[in-house]
């Protein structure tokens, strides 16, 4: 430990993000990536991005990337805030507008930053449990003090909650903060972006990470009141005031506007998660309902860290975690459908060697 570590650094335990090896014929399946590559339109905006462009600080609001958001929602662009991923957005949510709140309540199994982000910044979490189904329990938040935060899909998990489950969260309790993090937006969840005008104690947080196979451009935004997001802006100024690069927004702009790419691209993901869960189903495995880019899943008979280091021994990459309730459990992103096949492949062969040995 250094010295002149500040006191938050001691004990931190950082986030530690999915694995990303450089090895040739790799099937990667573990940080739920889009399969597709962004839309020709966003690729021809960033080929066309000037050198004068580069030369010069970008736009600090992103003015034009803000209004075709806010267009594309029925909002104003003051509702409307950017950042570098939603990770980023996230970390500002928490400083900002969740610091000064006696407690945050999430679930006790969800996406593992927000954690980090409370110890960063000195929060209290009260991790509440999800149902015997893998589900958030609705009312359990609701009768617990404290803002809320959930991931919608939630991650690892998959499962969504649905529209008027949120609204009544949200609007029963107008004095507290719920943010909504969507970063599966996309793929089949109801978005609570659709409360918004009515709900001034509502966040809503995206990524263009999957929903526009935009992973490496680290792009993100929040949704909310004018008064939440000028909350927001307060934080970006006196942190980063030019946090969005001219890359970046040139590639939004085009993605949001391309609708079609988005649609199509939404609706393949679904089609190979469907393939992907009935494939699993047919091994043996006990998939849950996901409304994410992946799939969340047991087998019946052979466990997580088994099947998990087997794929791996394969070059096939999925995500596991340690934690008791769903030790067991493999999350695998929907890959192409090449990918996805020789995924149920792998798994069929250890599965029928483990059947013909009486075991794993």
């Amino acid at each position: 430990m250094n010295k002149f570590w500040a006191p938050a650094l001691r004990g931190l335990q950082p986030y530690s993000p999915g694995e990303q090896p450089r090895v040739q014929g790799l099937i990667k399946l573990n940080t739920n990536e889009h399969p597709l590559a962004p839309s020709a339109r966003v690729m021809a905006e960033v080929q066309n991005v000037t050198g004068d462009a580069l030369r010069r600080y970008p736009d600090p609001d992103g003015q034009n990337l803000r209004e075709a958001i806010a267009a594309a929602e029925g909002l104003s662009p003051e509702h409307v805030f950017l950042g570098n991923g939603s990770d980023e957005v996230l970390a500002h949510i928490f400083f900002g507008l969740l610091s000064s709140e006696p407690n945050l309540l999430v679930p006790d199994i969800t996406y593992s930053f927000y954690p980090v982000w409370a110890q960063l910044y000195g929060l209290n979490l009260t991790e509440l449990p999800l149902d015997g189904n893998l589900a958030v329990d609705i009312a359990l938040f609701a009768e617990t003090p404290g803002s809320i935060l959930l991931a919608n899909p939630n991650a690892p998990t998959g499962k969504a909650l649905k529209l008027d489950q949120l609204r009544e969260l949200i609007r029963g309790n107008p004095e507290r903060l719920v943010v909504i993090d969507e970063a599966y937006y996309g793929f089949g969840a109801e978005s609570a972006a659709a409360l918004l005008a009515t709900s001034d104690n509502l966040v809503v947080t995206r990524s263009f990470s999957k929903s526009h196979a935009l992973a490496g451009m680290r792009l993100g935004y929040a949704l909310a009141s004018p008064d939440l997001i000028e909350g927001l802006r307060r934080v970006k100024d006196s942190f980063n005031s030019y946090p969005v690069d001219a890359l970046a927004q040139a590639a939004g702009l085009a993605a949001v506007e391309d609708r079609e790419w988005f649609r199509t691209a939404s609706e393949l993901v679904m089609r190979n998660r469907d393939a992907l869960a009935s494939g699993l189903e047919a091994l043996g495995f006990d998939v849950l309902p996901s409304a994410g880019n992946f799939v969340f899943a047991r087998h019946a008979k052979l466990g997580g860290k088994l099947l998990f280091e087997h794929l791996r021994q394969h070059n096939i990459l999925v995500r596991r975690w340690d934690k008791s309730r769903i030790a067991d459990y493999l999350r695998i992103t929907v890959g192409s459908e090449s990918d996805c096949a020789a995924l149920l492949e792998c798994l069929a062969q250890k599965i029928l060697t483990a059947s013909d040995s009486g075991g794993a």
